[in-house]
């Protein structure tokens, strides 16, 4: 399943073909602990991911064959649901704006410190939500305690505070999603998803999270949005 146990080693698939960068990534993400996987282009990437699934993708946007983005497309083709997070030397709006809209969860720009690095690849599994890997039909539950607790260190206060804040506005949040998706704004709607699926992930929404990543992979799927629609009335009843 293309999520970790309380307790389990995360597996991560490094795409970087800069050895320094390659060198610094790895020390530190090892230190989370974690396996890393290293590949320095898209087709060494490909075939690390073939038949592997990884809980968290850290994709450089420029490649020797080609560009972080069109590498997502074909990891996606083979896992729609594993997140992914973008690193590179030049980011601005406009950049991360465009590699939100490619679907990358996060962008991080290099150089990156050592605890930012740690602070986003830890809020990013925190996110990953059980039962989104389609050979694994266990359902997610509405809400998942420890993924909360881990995202938050363990402070249950800062979770219940959060979860009242999370649901106070979560009413206008499925009714942007339900706009954009009438407009067919597609921007829009990613803008908002976005914003969800990291909100999801603070609070432990784990079933509306799993909505938000479908949705996002196939905004013009019925069951997709009948799903996330399902999710947020089971939050708010």
């Amino acid at each position: 399943m293309n999520t970790q146990s309380i307790g389990a080693t995360p597996r991560l698939l490094l795409v970087e073909d800069d050895m320094t960068s390659q060198g610094f990534f790895q020390l530190v993400l090892e230190s989370l602990p974690a396996t890393v996987d290293i590949a320095d282009s898209h087709a060494s990437a490909l075939r690390l991911t073939n038949g592997v699934r990884h809980d968290l993708w850290l994709i450089d946007v420029n490649l020797p064959d080609g560009d972080g983005p069109s590498l997502l497309q074909k990891l996606r083709a083979q896992h729609p649901s594993t997140p992914a997070l973008a690193h590179t030397a030049e980011v601005t709006v406009e950049v991360e704006q465009a590699l939100q809209q490619a679907g990358f969860n996060a962008t991080m720009a290099k150089p990156i410190s050592r605890d930012t690095l740690l602070r986003t690849v830890r809020r990013s599994l925190a996110q990953a939500v059980p039962g989104d890997d389609p050979g694994n039909p266990e359902p997610a539950p509405d809400w998942d305690e420890s993924a909360a607790l881990n995202a938050l260190n363990g402070q249950q206060a800062h979770v219940r505070a959060l979860r009242e804040l999370f649901l106070s506005e979560l009413p206008g949040a499925r009714d942007a999603v339900s706009q954009a998706l009438v407009r067919h704004d597609d921007t829009a709607l990613r803008a908002q998803l976005h914003k969800l699926q990291a909100s999801c992930g603070f609070v432990g929404a784990s079933r509306l999270a799993r909505a938000v990543r479908q949705l996002h992979h196939d905004p013009a799927s019925q069951q997709a949005q009948q799903q996330f629609g399902s999710a947020v009335s089971a939050l708010l009843r």
